[in-house]
């Protein structure tokens, strides 16, 4: 009985000190979750062409709520999507108007990408970086890892999708797999622990 009260704190703290929290590992992810496609976020102007429909062509910036609104359709959820995707899916909405409608969509222009880099990095911080940077590109704005960095333990957590996904060092700077093709999205919390 006093081995167990005794042992019992020591267990809590060791746990404690673990990494906890579900996560996914990097190359566990789909590939649609890591490659370098653009992925639309708030602010972004878009230019929505509509071939041969230039009444229903627009150039529209995403609102906060990540949405742009459209002529004959209202609204369409772009925040998070690749270009692509968002003309597939206003494509499928004008079949109920016309026929074989062709949709293009394109990022006129982007807002900067902001991470924030927590833990045990130099300089913990929010930081705007450029939309292809990944992971090491955010870790080398906040400094690198200070003298108690986990190098097997880098978390990314993102809103959209909501998840955790877990890099180590040795995957990032051997610059192959999925950890490679991972980009930061602005929204995105780099932590070190």
């Amino acid at each position: 009985m006093r081995l167990s009260v005794l042992v019992a704190p020591v267990l809590a703290a060791a746990l404690g000190c673990s990494s906890g929290g579900s996560y996914v590992w990097v190359n566990q992810l789909p590939p649609d979750q890591t490659d370098d496609r653009y992925i639309i976020s708030t602010g972004d102007l878009l230019s929505v062409r509509v071939y041969n429909q230039e009444n229903l062509s627009i150039h529209a910036r995403v609102r906060s709520d990540g949405k742009i609104a459209m002529p004959l359709i209202g609204e369409v959820e772009v925040r998070g999507k690749p270009p692509a995707a968002v003309s597939r899916e206003v494509e499928a909405m004008l079949k109920e108007f016309m026929v074989s409608p062709a949709v293009t969509v394109a990022v006129e222009e982007t807002q900067p990408t902001s991470v924030t880099v927590l833990g045990q990095v130099v300089h913990p911080g929010i930081y705007v970086v450029d939309a292809t940077s990944g992971v090491l590109q955010a870790l080398a704005v906040a400094g690198g890892f200070n003298d108690y960095a986990s190098r097997g333990s880098i978390f990314v957590v993102r809103r959209s999708p909501a998840q955790r996904v877990r890099f180590t060092y040795a995957d990032l700077t051997h610059g192959e797999g999925r950890a490679a093709m991972f980009r930061i999205r602005t929204g995105d919390v780099v932590v070190v622990e």
